[in-house]
């Protein structure tokens, strides 16, 4: 397998240990599918950059967790096999995870490696729309957070 994963922090903060989990947990995600080299962004951003990206492209005006901006359609990822593939972008809100780090009682890792690993399933194709879909995307979601992560 063969993903470069880019990382940039526009958060105005050190994230150095943090972008590092981004990139591990997203080859863990990445290594359950069938598509084998290919590029992803992960840009950590501050709740108000957050809400304005949420306001522009869902029209949401408010701040979230994680946005994900997949490239192809999960159709069209299964007719890409080898191919290199330029999956997309995940934007991760560092306050909104501290905050929720905080709300569910666990570490700051652990948070951004379940929305790490939650959008890279979003730009796979998988979604939570349904309560079938929300049950096969979090399964495997857990499955990967449960993994030994190198």
């Amino acid at each position: 397998m063969d993903w470069e994963i880019l990382v940039t922090n526009n958060a105005d903060e050190d994230l150095g240990a943090y972008e590092d989990l981004a990139r591990r947990f997203a080859l863990a995600a990445l290594a359950t599918q069938s598509l084998r080299r290919g590029e992803v962004s992960v840009l950590f951003v501050n709740d108000a950059e957050m809400q304005s990206l949420n306001a522009l492209h869902r029209n949401k005006d408010a701040t979230t967790d994680v946005l994900a901006f997949p490239q192809y359609e999960a159709d069209e990822l299964a007719r890409m096999g080898g191919e290199f593939v330029v999956l997309g972008d995940i934007i991760i809100s560092i306050d909104k995870a501290r905050a929720q780090a905080r709300e569910y009682g666990h570490s700051l890792e652990r948070e951004l490696a379940f929305l790490t690993v939650h959008g890279i399933l979003h730009l796979l194709g998988h979604d939570h729309d349904t309560p079938e879909g929300e049950r096969e995307m979090f399964a495997l979601q857990n499955e990967i957070l449960r993994a030994p992560i190198p």
